[in-house]
């Protein structure tokens, strides 16, 4: 049982880190932080890109993951 719990302690760390790099990557909607850094100063070209919703679609499915680990991690600790 051991090893499960570090298994998924290990699994929650990596989709924790690549989560937050794969929200960084997405285009600021103007206003707010993005301006801050910079954000503001790109100009929209209409709709958003394949590659665009391709990142939104990864970004989903690691926060699936991520909560998924989150829950099993919950269950692990409450039954043992």
């Amino acid at each position: 049982m051991e090893y499960v719990r570090w298994f998924l302690n290990g699994l929650l760390v990596i989709t924790s880190l690549f989560l937050v790099l794969l929200i960084l990557m997405h285009k600021g909607k103007g206003g707010g932080m993005s301006d801050m850094f910079g954000g503001g100063m790109s100009s929209s070209l209409g709709g958003s890109s394949i590659a665009e919703r391709n990142l939104n679609r990864i970004t989903v499915a690691m926060a699936v993951i991520w909560g998924s680990v989150v829950v099993a991690l919950g269950v692990l600790l409450r039954f043992s």
